[in-house]
């Protein structure tokens, strides 16, 4: 017999189905809801085979959902494990690296408040400068320019962290006359790291006229001292030299020496982001040193 053609087969006493004790091999697609036992294996056509071991295919498998156990999940549009080995080195399209920074430039204190998933910060924190010193009263006497403030570059973990105290230091305000100027003042990160502001220089007739120290930083990977000042004059250079330069921090920002007449315009002599302010010339007066900076760099 070629062929059986049937609308139902059971078994010999029609209450059931009937059995195939020799197999049954069938050309073409078989529907099925349930299987009325274990079976060990099963083989479709070359490219799947699945047992107690596991499934193995090849070629593609089309699904919109694949779970592995209860720690991996993966779609169309993801994966998603609680756990991985290995280094993860090859992992891409991960949110991983640097996010976002918060920059801190304001005299005083202030709050840092950590964004939702950050994990390391790198922070520099660097002091305001000082002022530089005043001419004299004389045409031929120039102060020192002041010393720039220090810094600090710290990497933290920040899984601890949610808030933080950050300190922003003062520049030294400007002087004239015999006064030598204003000190900066020093900069923090909570108790993680720390700098000094910069110091002041000497005045156009205090004799070895020189500019102001810089200022150094504390409890950081990298701990720096900022740029000094550059000396000026006590007589002996005539009218046409000019005060001490600031010294520049390591955001730069060093404040310009005056001299007796054509200075630029606006206020060149003041120092930004902890530099030092430039020395005066007679009776100007010197210039400001920059405030500090803090700077808060965010990774995940």
């Amino acid at each position: 017999m070629s062929r059986l053609r049937a609308n139902q087969i059971t078994n010999e006493n029609a209450n059931g189905a009937p059995n195939f004790p020799h197999g049954l091999t069938v050309t073409g697609i078989v529907t099925a809801t349930t299987s009325a036992t274990t079976m060990s294996q099963i083989v479709v056509g070359s490219a799947v085979t699945a047992n107690s071991q596991g499934i193995d295919v090849t070629g593609i498998v089309t699904a919109t959902t694949v779970k592995v156990g209860s720690a991996i999940s993966a779609t169309d549009g993801a994966i998603s494990a609680t756990r991985y080995f290995g280094n993860g080195s090859a992992l891409t399209g991960l949110e991983s690296g640097f996010t976002s920074m918060q920059v801190f430039t304001t005299a005083g204190s202030a709050t840092y408040t950590k964004p939702s998933g950050i994990t390391l910060i790198k922070v520099t924190v660097t002091a305001g400068g000082a002022s530089g010193a005043g001419g004299a009263n004389s045409n031929e006497d120039y102060g020192g320019g002041g010393g720039a403030g220090g810094t600090s570059i710290k990497v933290i973990d920040a899984s601890s962290i949610n808030t933080e105290t950050v300190t922003v230091g003062a520049g030294g305000a400007g002087v004239n006359n015999t006064g030598s100027g204003n000190a900066g003042g020093a900069s923090s990160f909570g108790s993680h790291c720390s700098a000094t502001g910069g110091a002041v220089g000497r005045h156009g007739n205090a004799g070895q006229v020189r500019g102001g120290a810089g200022g150094t930083g504390s409890g950081g990977n990298i701990n720096l001292t900022g740029g000094a000042g550059d000396g000026g004059f006590d007589n002996q250079v005539g009218t046409h030299a000019s005060g001490g330069t600031g010294g520049s921090s390591y955001f730069g920002g060093a404040g310009l020496g005056l001299a007796n007449s054509n200075n630029p315009s606006g206020t060149p002599e003041d120092g930004t982001n902890g530099g030092g302010g430039g020395g005066a010339a007679n009776t100007l007066n010197s210039g400001d040193g920059g405030a500090g900076i803090v700077v808060v760099e965010e990774f995940k």
